[in-house]
């Protein structure tokens, strides 16, 4: 299927979603925010692939969202004083729905049960941080810089930056980045953990990034869910809530199967013959 906004392959259980308006700088139009969340999901969904790589074309990784997703209120232009309170009251309802629409666009990478890891290049700005913040890691070149850049034209970043951000490095540096809208470059990114790696160059990165894909797609894909689904568990929970959950989830999916055949494969240098995640149930 083609997207106007990536450019999509699956091959050897990974899947590859390229963002591909590099004259644009790869920013987030009406049609991004349809379309991701439509890939990922049928990717999940369907159980397409084990692994979810996403990467840009051109000099940036995203310039954050496009000036179309601001669409004006003709309704606030209305002469009468009544009409023009009543439709405030309704711009804030739109205005908090839209969010959420935005929101949801960006947690179906947290929510889906596959792997997802973002490759960045040159500006990661705005809505930018937002997508690989709810990536599960982050790698870049040594030109990358991210921005928390809403400050910068009055807002305050609303589409996950600061859930996430706060959960991934200290809460200080957060809070000056948000403040001020400053570059954090890939090194300093890196050394505060929010990067797992700086790579020389774009193609550096993507070799790097499709060799650590290949690893763990090779792993066995129920279990690697299960890692997934427990981190982010975890991460939102005490420790007595995690340890507790992780023991009622192994006592349903523990798969004794898995755990040898892992073995066995280790033991014999090949390739595991693993069972795949199960394609979800439509509604």
């Amino acid at each position: 299927m083609a997207y106007q906004c990536f450019d999509v392959t699956i091959e050897n259980q990974i899947a590859h979603l390229i963002l591909n308006r590099p004259d644009k700088r790869n920013s987030m139009t009406p049609a991004f925010w349809q379309e991701l969340p439509e890939i990922i999901e049928d990717i999940d969904n369907n159980a397409r692939a084990r692994v979810i790589v996403i990467s840009a074309t051109g000099p940036a990784f995203s310039a954050g969202m496009d000036l179309a997703v601001f669409a004006n209120d003709d309704a606030l232009a209305n002469d009468s004083d009544a009409a023009k309170a009543q439709a405030r009251l309704q711009h804030g309802a739109r205005f908090h729905d839209t969010a959420g629409y935005f929101q949801h666009s960006f947690n179906c990478l947290e929510d889906c049960r596959i792997p997802v890891i973002a490759a960045i290049q040159g500006a990661c700005v705005g809505g930018g941080v937002d997508f690989v913040t709810a990536c599960d890691m982050r790698f870049a070149t040594s030109d990358a810089f991210l921005s928390i850049f809403e400050i910068n034209i009055g807002m305050t970043a609303d589409v996950g930056t600061f859930p996430r951000l706060v959960k991934l490095i200290p809460e200080g540096i957060v809070r000056e980045l948000a403040y001020t809208g400053r570059r954090m470059s890939a090194a300093e990114a890196q050394s505060v953990g929010l990067v797992n790696r700086v790579f020389e160059d774009h193609n550096s990165l993507l070799e790097g990034v499709m060799a650590l894909a290949a690893e763990i797609a090779s792993k066995p894909p129920l279990a690697v869910y299960g890692c997934k689904r427990m981190i982010n568990y975890s991460r939102d929970h005490s420790t007595a809530d995690g340890l507790d959950y992780i023991g009622v989830w192994n006592a349903a999916m523990l798969l004794p199967a898995e755990m040898a055949e892992a073995m066995q494969a280790n033991a014999e240098k090949r390739p595991g013959n693993f069972a795949d995640l199960p394609v979800r149930r439509s509604r």
